[in-house]
């Protein structure tokens, strides 16, 4: 029986391993957000892993708002950087396993292959800037730690890409889709699933690291959105776009297909193809 405490349960990925983890009766699930604990306050921290005693500690918490960091960089960098410090600095003190996860605009650097682990890393906002501080924070106070860098995150719950073109395209008529970034939907679900299969049926342990994960498959926002649509039968036009057309203030990455081998052999996990956890994710709404 394992003690696993969540931090940010009330995101995305939060709340999927919400979901998952009422299924797991022989385990106990510690489920906090900003209400329950400050991960910007050390002696919070501190007491909550002396108080709870979990094996594990999954952080799920950050500033995703990637286009607000630019103007918000302080607090982007408190959330995402200095809180990772301090949840690692207080598992390494108490003992206690982490699990941290991290993003794909972390690389962002023009490989045209997918990015393994051990790619240089080349970060171009201040998101992607504080999510890498804060996996260096980690490693500089722990080596019990599992990091996981994700893409495209999407789930029943919360805002996300799949939700925002369903309501646009009962709105609108026609929608106009960047084709020229590519990269691999990430389901919630999909990932709660795996790192509780990590840490409920592997010797997770021994094999600290940074692992990529998101679905397998390849596509273009263009192209996910047009699979959205086709699921739901809706008779939206989409017009693909170049992103330069589309100006946003934080720079996105242009290719950021994951390369899952790593984390599919070390921990002998089978990922689903990103099309058949769509139909799973819009089947729930």
């Amino acid at each position: 029986m394992s003690t696993i405490l969540i931090t940010g349960a009330n995101g995305q990925v939060g709340l999927e391993l919400q979901t998952i983890g009422a299924t797991y009766a022989d385990h106990t699930f510690i489920f906090t957000d900003r209400s329950e604990l400050d991960i910007c306050n050390a002696s919070a921290i501190e007491q909550i892993l002396r108080d709870q005693q979990p094996d594990v500690v999954i952080n799920c918490a950050a500033y995703t708002a990637v286009d607000n960091a630019e103007a918000e960089a302080d607090l982007a960098r408190q959330v995402n950087a200095e809180a990772p410090r301090l949840l690692a600095k207080a598992c390494a003190a108490t003992d206690t396993f982490l699990i941290h996860l991290s993003t794909d605009y972390v690389y962002d650097n023009q490989q045209n292959r997918p990015l393994i682990e051990t790619d240089e890393v080349h970060p171009q906002s201040v998101y992607a800037r504080t999510k890498l501080q804060g996996e260096e924070a980690i490693w500089a106070e722990t080596k019990q730690a599992i990091v996981i860098r994700t893409s495209w995150v999407y789930s029943a719950f919360g805002h996300n890409f799949v939700k925002t073109m369903l309501r646009l395209g009962q709105e609108r008529n026609a929608l106009r889709v960047v084709f020229d970034q590519i990269g691999t939907p990430t389901y919630a679900w999909d990932l709660a699933q795996a790192m509780l299969d990590i840490i409920f049926n592997t010797p997770y342990t021994q094999h600290p690291g940074t692992y990529n994960f998101s679905n397998e498959g390849v596509t273009s926002w263009y192209d996910f959105a047009q699979a959205i649509f086709s699921e739901r039968q809706l008779k939206c036009m989409v017009s693909p776009i170049l992103s330069a057309e589309y100006p946003t203030p934080a720079k996105r990455p242009t290719y950021s297909v994951l390369n899952k081998t790593n984390i599919k052999e070390t921990f002998d996990l089978e990922i689903p193809h990103w099309m058949d956890s769509l139909q799973h994710c819009l089947s729930r709404l």
